[in-house]
């Protein structure tokens, strides 16, 4: 994501995804926007090879990497763009270019693992496109913005996803977790059964990271309140209270109360706006002054990586694939194509 005042995501992960991108609810992280690892390095992952997690369906490039068909909002648009160049854009989209070359890697191995992963299981909202460069769709897309180590970033790990012991994983990740990751079903509100690959572990950021990311303060209208409450199922006519009903594992709320209806905090979240509530990490909450005020750490869903603790990892030493798999259980590097 981008740094600080340049770029909001949300936002993975709109919640579906994944976007952030199922897609999960995408964040736009706050403010940002291995050793080398190569198919030698690569351990082998059990279950099929990643050569066999692409979509059949997708046409081959004569180098032998698939081709997306990509739909530009901007410039309304559909192209063809293999997905290594389609990633550029992408990672410049969704991270600084001056990040540490680590860091900037681990969010390359990522995208790409979202970007088939999308295409095997969801249909583009735009006619005839296999993706697009809607943020509210899929991943964040800055073209004007891809610069040498962004190239660099991707040509390094060219081929390389993520292999969940053969599956492509949702390849969730945030801004900045606030100490603690989340599983899907408490940061995101995931439906289906917990996926083997998430954990709740430290998210690894350090000093660097700035204070708007790591913590936050928003105050809601009343009005506001009841708007979003009638968003996502549960009307009330005025707010006489509000609470935390249920915690998860990394001790984010997985319900609210409000006015004693009991709602989906991640849901909520994504009603009142992301960017504003920017996590379901409450720290206080509470009506005062006719107003919903509450604090909280972090910034996103807090599911899978950590971008601020990608980046104190890279800083510290650590390569792309110690700081993939740190955020995701069980999975291992895989080379879809050369």
């Amino acid at each position: 994501m981008k740094r600080a005042g340049l770029f909001l995501l949300i936002l993975w992960l709109a919640l579906t995804l994944p976007g952030c991108a199922a897609r999960g609810v995408k964040d736009a992280p706050a403010l940002p926007k291995p050793q080398n690892t190569t198919a030698a390095q690569a351990k082998a992952s059990p279950g099929r090879a990643a050569a066999d997690l692409v979509p059949e369906r997708l046409e081959r490039n004569g180098e032998g990497v698939p081709v997306l068909r990509v739909y530009d909002v901007k410039n309304e648009k559909l192209e063809k763009l293999s997905v290594e160049d389609y990633l550029p854009a992408v990672l410049a989209g969704e991270m600084a270019g001056d990040w540490p070359m680590e860091a900037l890697k681990a969010q390359a191995i990522l995208a790409r693992t979202f970007v088939l992963q999308f295409v095997a299981e969801k249909k583009s909202r735009y006619e005839g496109a296999d993706i697009s460069t809607d943020i509210e769709e899929a991943q964040a897309y800055d073209a004007a913005g891809v610069n040498e180590r962004i190239r660099q970033a991707v040509a390094e790990t060219r081929g390389l996803v993520l292999n969940a012991g053969g599956e492509l994983p949702y390849a969730w990740f945030h801004a900045h977790s606030g100490g603690l990751t989340a599983r899907a079903k408490e940061g995101l509100d995931y439906e289906k059964d917990e996926p083997g690959y998430t954990q709740c572990v430290k998210g690894m950021e350090n000093d660097e990271a700035p204070p708007e990311a790591a913590h936050w303060e928003a105050a809601f209208t009343a009005d506001e309140v009841i708007a979003a409450m009638k968003d996502v199922g549960a009307p009330i006519t005025e707010v006489t209270g509000v609470s935390i009903g249920e915690r998860g594992e990394s001790g984010r709320a997985q319900t609210l109360i409000v006015s004693g209806r009991e709602v989906s905090a991640p849901a909520l979240r994504i009603a009142l706006g992301s960017t504003k509530m920017r996590s379901c990490l409450l720290e206080s909450l509470r009506v005062e002054d006719g107003q919903v005020k509450m604090k909280g750490r972090g910034y996103g869903h807090g599911v899978g990586m950590s971008q601020w603790g990608a980046y104190a990892m890279a800083k510290a030493g650590r390569t792309a694939e110690e700081i993939v798999t740190h955020y995701f259980k069980g999975v291992t590097l895989d080379q879809a194509w050369e």
